[in-house]
């Protein structure tokens, strides 16, 4: 385990040093294009028959690695705790209507819209895919993926409110995408379809209990910080409100994604105001923004590696295309649409249904959840579709989405 994290941080650093130096991407996105390019260059020598033995060893590593175990059971709870230390509770609370319509309405509208149109696009291309597996596609997809959204929108020159709209979203729809996910998983593995009182149990106590217990985690935690007066223990109890939460909300049942959301908010706002001295708020800040910044790093380094780990045939790029297209077709529907006709009415500027349209970026955990499906055909296809999906919108979208802001602002004025 030791030489598998030492492999990815040095690969991740060098790569790192790599784009700084001489790319000047965002780094994210620098290391993943990289990351991606070097492991379809590695492809190419092996077809040419000179490099078979760096294939074998990159595959070997990646195989290794439990992608989806590495991500929504180690790096999901820092990097959403990282990512809403920051967010004002306040001015969340103000877009509360926004940020919930789209995490709840907007997600399962999504993951519908999704399925049923790549269903019969797909079967009109002569791609047939059962509409139950199109579905689970929809709910992978759909949430728009806090650590790409979060990580790209420091740099896009957003205005504020429009900002919080979109983090508020992508921290609260991944629990509510994860959940579809997983009723509609279990409907595939039983046959059954379930009942909408059954689904909306189960949502109500993995997203519900989620909320509640991060809220009690967070609580506990704000009181421990402001009993003691030390940087170190203090940045060691969030680091341990995290890891132990996160692992206790796995045994009970709810949505660790959400409860670690919450407790982030609420050390963020609570904690870091009235139970931190100045010394302790500014090492607690650059701990977790350095861990934020390394586990991104990684992560998307880890994305433009996997495509060694891809199907790849003229039919699933075809099929890939699709995809890209139906997703983006949904995204507009469920989100630019509504905002369009209701943005200025909740205090959103007139071009921001732009911009989220365009922002619901697409990350590691539709891939984590996509190679978390049982082996099979299918589960090759859906993983070649969201691969496809996920690199197009951190390329694309997020290299334009500063030009989409800009010029989206500059109608609004």
């Amino acid at each position: 385990m030791l030489d598998i994290a030492a492999t990815c941080l040095v690969i991740t650093a060098l790569l790192a040093w790599f784009n700084h130096r001489f790319v000047r991407l965002p780094t994210t996105i620098g290391v993943m294009v990289i990351a991606l390019l070097l492991s379809l260059l590695i492809v190419a020598l092996d077809l040419a028959g000179v490099g078979g033995a760096l294939r074998q060893y990159e595959e070997s590593l990646l195989r290794s690695i439990n992608f989806s175990d590495v991500l929504m059971q180690g790096m999901l709870s820092l990097l959403l705790f990282a990512g809403a230390l920051h967010v004002n509770l306040g001015d969340l609370k103000a877009q509360r209507g926004s940020v919930a319509g789209l995490a709840l309405v907007g997600t399962l509208v999504s993951t519908l819209l999704v399925g049923f149109g790549l269903w019969q696009v797909l079967a009109w291309a002569g791609l047939p895919l059962a509409l139950g597996y199109c579905l689970v596609f929809g709910a992978l997809i759909s949430p728009t993926d806090p650590i790409a959204v979060m990580g790209i929108l420091k740099s896009a020159g957003a205005p504020k409110q429009l900002e919080l709209v979109i983090a508020g979203e992508s921290l609260f729809n991944d629990g509510v995408g994860v959940v579809i996910f997983a009723v509609l998983v279990e409907m595939l593995a039983s046959g059954v379809p379930p009942t909408p009182q059954a689904a909306g149990m189960l949502l109500l106590r993995d997203a519900g209990g989620g909320i509640v217990f991060g809220a009690a985690l967070g609580f506990l935690t704000y009181t421990l910080l402001k009993s003691v007066d030390n940087y170190q223990v203090e940045v060691l109890l969030t680091l341990a409100a995290v890891t132990g939460g996160y692992a206790l909300a796995n045994h009970l049942h709810v949505s660790g994604p959400l409860a670690m959301v919450v407790t982030g908010l609420i050390v963020g706002n609570f904690g870091r105001a009235d139970a931190m001295s100045d010394v302790t708020r500014r090492y607690v800040d650059m701990f977790w923004e350095l861990v934020d910044e390394i586990l991104n790093a990684v992560l998307f380094v880890l994305i433009g590696m996997e495509v060694l780990l891809v199907s790849i045939s003229p039919s699933l790029l075809a099929a890939g295309g699709v995809a890209i297209v139906v997703t983006l077709a949904a995204r507009w529907l469920s989100v630019g649409l509504p905002m369009s006709a209701l943005g200025e009415r909740l205090g959103l500027p007139a071009g921001s249904w732009r911009v989220l349209t365009w922002g619901g970026l697409r990350g590691g955990i539709s891939v984590a959840l996509a190679l978390s499906l049982p082996p099979g055909p299918e589960r090759d296809t859906i993983l070649t579709l969201t691969y496809c999906v996920v690199v197009s919108s951190i390329l694309v979208q997020g290299l334009t989405i500063g030009r989409v802001v800009r010029a989206s602002m500059r109608g609004a004025a």
